[in-house]
């Protein structure tokens, strides 16, 4: 029978490192691709069984393509630190792994939990990253830092998973601002020379419309408000901090002339 490989990328997830390697058990092997964590991370996962090894955070793509080059598996399960295997998901990829004639590449539905509910709207279900479950060699991520894409192998075949995982994105509100801040750093390369406030303000407002109207976020109440205030902040502070990037440093004390 096939082999299946998964791994898990984490930076100090010790809350949910546990629960995330919990419903992998059943994989032939767990690798965690850890980023130097210092609060107990690693020592958690290899304490379930998982293997740990160390990479250097260069951006998502990259960790996540040297993340492939650990693998020992013929099928490859990409699991992030929030995101939990249902058993539902579990079984699907049982089968298509025992299947010579299944499809190479698959994407995963995730089902988001935050603020005390599932998340019906907002974007966020079905909610799809990259494909999560694939043949070894059927693909590779592209080099951006963060919401990086994915490049299939010529021929590759790509199939929708017939079940969900769990995703438990934010503990709280100030998670959620977190991760805005550091996505936001992590993706002005890609707002490369067209900054400006009212460019930010605009965009980031355009996504708050997207999330809450468009992706009918309003259903899902104030987790939904929250949710597409969390785009907006996230996309204006990309803008914003494009602008930072270009102002001149703050003169030298030997410059300060005194009268």
């Amino acid at each position: 029978m096939s082999k299946i490989s998964c791994f898990i990328l984490a930076y100090n997830e010790r809350e949910k490192i546990v629960d995330a390697v919990s419903t992998v058990l059943w994989c032939d092997e767990i690798v965690l691709v850890d980023s130097g964590s210092t609060d107990g991370t690693a020592e958690a996962a290899t304490a379930l069984g998982a293997r740990v090894v160390q990479v250097p955070f260069e951006g998502f793509g990259k960790l996540r393509n040297a993340a492939l080059t650990h693998m020992t598996g013929d099928w490859i399960f990409s699991l992030d630190a929030d995101e939990r295997c249902t058993p539902e998901a579990r079984d699907a990829m049982l089968r298509i792994a025992s299947d010579p004639a299944s499809a190479s590449i698959w994407n995963i539905p995730r089902r988001n939990w935050f603020l005390g509910q599932w998340i019906r709207h907002s974007g966020w279900y079905p909610n799809f990253r990259q494909p999560q479950f694939f043949r070894r060699g059927a693909m590779t991520y592209d080099l951006l830092p963060v919401h990086e894409g994915w490049i299939p192998a010529a021929g590759a075949q790509v199939r929708t998973l017939p079940a969900d995982i769990w995703q438990f994105p934010f503990t709280n509100i100030a998670q959620m601002v977190h991760k805005a801040n550091r996505y936001s750093s992590l993706g002005t390369a890609k707002v490369g020379n067209r900054k400006g406030i009212l460019r930010g303000l605009t965009h980031g407002g355009l996504q708050f419309f997207k999330h809450l109207i468009l992706k009918r976020g309003f259903l899902d109440g104030r987790a939904g408000f929250f949710i597409a205030a969390a785009y907006f902040l996230q996309t204006f502070l990309k803008y914003a901090k494009r602008i930072e990037d270009g102002q001149a440093p703050p003169p030298s004390a030997g410059a300060i002339r005194r009268d």
